[in-house]
């Protein structure tokens, strides 16, 4: 094939996963800011609306590492075109959910979706020529931090200009291309894993992310020492004891242990977590606050559009980052990066807790956490990406995005103890609430930098231009 053609099918290619991929991450976030919407217009109470993103969230967990894996053995290309329809058909049936029943079942579907990560980065180490995987890896990394932060910004305008249901008619119309043009021009990887899917891996995995995010999520309902939330994360501790048991045991494991033991994978690990729980909080939280009106004594009475606006500078931010990630790389490693990312994020919480009486403040806050979101996403899955064999890909980075996922809901959860633990006699929470939750949030992306340190520093051979299409640099050492 021309390199021409090549570079253009390369480009085609890109468009759909980012397309899939972003779509994915703003539906993880664009509802949130419209549920009491949703909560009125389908006359159910609050308890049960927040479902609609507890049922997402798990879905999620789930279907991330278990489809990651599938698609490596199954091809990538087959299990992102299935995934696409699902989340097609998930969109569809909410924006026409008559009931919040259906609209909860409707988001169980779309959380399917979580599997367009791996299988994305998979088609690209797989498809894409050594010298652009670096690059199209981290501008990935990009798109799906900014599509989270377009749910934030675009839910608002959406809401007041249309209806709710314009939430999920837009992905319809943009997903049902996307399947299109896959089908067309996606190609299948030729690199397919051995072996099977371990359904008992499965199962069990499924089990115990189940029964540990189900009390985080649901904790400041339930209350932290009921028995409901004491039992569950109980059965998480042993359901993921007796997953480790049958993976170690297992001929083909759904996740391989020894890969996740390796040095660059466990510590990029840890500092998903980490970083994982400050930034879920902060998306979680900051919108609120603003919204607060200012007889509690803080927060600027904003609507949900105006608060949005006030994230746009994390929105650009991430996505300017997540691109500049890719072309420093090669001069200052992925390790360099992740640990400047997880430091911009303590920074940004250490600020905000002793500094938001202005909207400019917030907008500074919001700027310097989305350099530090852009620089970390790409970072990770450069150095996921780097580290296993081809075939353990897909459930590689399925794993390292539950792992970011598992530390949100901790983070969300520890915040929300703090905000809501003590409450005015008006309803709202005190301003001291948030400001422990935000230095919470400072500790843990400060703890994520330390993790960050720890990961390995690996070093390429750099040759004295760009690489051509079709060569490979020399391979990584891991120091």
């Amino acid at each position: 094939m021309p390199r021409s053609s090549s570079r253009s099918s390369s480009r085609l290619t890109f468009a759909v996963l980012a397309t899939g991929a972003g779509v994915f991450a703003m539906l993880q976030s664009l509802i949130a800011p419209a549920l009491p919407t949703v909560q009125h217009a389908l006359h159910t109470s609050q308890s049960t609306a927040t479902w609609v993103m507890t049922a997402y969230l798990l879905s999620a967990s789930v279907f991330t590492p278990i489809l990651g894996r599938v698609g490596d053995l199954a091809g990538k290309k087959r299990t992102l075109v299935a995934v696409l329809v699902t989340v097609l058909a998930g969109c569809l049936v909410a924006a026409l959910a008559p009931s919040i029943g259906v609209l909860i079942v409707a988001r169980v579907v779309q959380g399917v979706g979580g599997a367009l990560f791996p299988l994305s980065f998979g088609i690209i180490r797989d498809e894409f020529a050594p010298s652009e995987v670096g690059g199209s890896i981290s501008n990935l990394s990009a798109v799906i931090a900014a599509g989270g932060g377009v749910g934030v910004v675009a839910a608002g305008p959406i809401v007041s200009a249309l209806d709710y249901r314009w939430l999920f008619w837009i992905p319809v119309a943009v997903v049902a291309g996307t399947v299109l043009i896959a089908l067309r021009y996606v190609p299948e990887s030729p690199k397919r894993a051995e072996g099977r899917v371990s359904w008992l891996g499965a199962a069990l995995l499924s089990a115990w992310l189940v029964a540990l995010l189900l009390p985080l999520s649901q904790a400041g309902r339930w209350g932290w020492g009921s028995a409901k939330v004491l039992g569950l994360l109980a059965a998480a501790v042993l359901l993921c004891a007796l997953w480790l048991t049958a993976e170690a045991r297992s001929r083909t494991p759904l996740i391989d242990l020894r890969v996740m033991r390796r040095p660059s994978v466990w510590t990029t690990n840890a500092t998903a977590l980490l970083f994982g729980a400050g930034m879920y909080a902060i998306w979680s939280f900051l919108p609120g606050f603003v919204q607060t009106p200012a007889a509690a004594g803080y927060g600027f009475g904003a609507s949900v559009t105006e608060s949005g606006l006030l994230m746009l500078p994390m929105l650009v931010a991430m996505f300017l980052s997540g691109v500049l990630s890719g072309r420093l790389e090669p001069y200052v490693g992925a390790k360099a990066l992740l640990t400047a990312g997880a430091a911009l994020g303590a920074l940004a919480c250490g600020f905000l807790t002793f500094w938001h009486e202005a909207q400019w403040e917030i907008g500074v806050v919001a700027g310097l956490f989305g350099l530090g979101i852009g620089l970390a996403f790409a970072s990770m899955a450069q150095l996921i990406v780097g580290s296993v064999p081809p075939e353990q890909t897909g459930a590689a980075t399925g794993m390292n995005a539950n792992i970011r996922t598992i530390g949100g809901s901790i983070g969300a959860a520890l915040t929300s103890v703090l905000v809501t633990g003590r409450l005015q006699p008006s309803g709202l929470p005190y301003a001291s609430g948030y400001t422990h939750g935000w230095a919470l949030l400072a500790v843990l992306c400060l703890a994520a930098t330390g993790a960050a340190l720890l990961v390995p520093v690996r070093r390429t051979a750099r040759t004295a231009g760009p690489v051509a299409a079709g060569t490979t640099r020399a391979p990584a050492r891991v120091r």
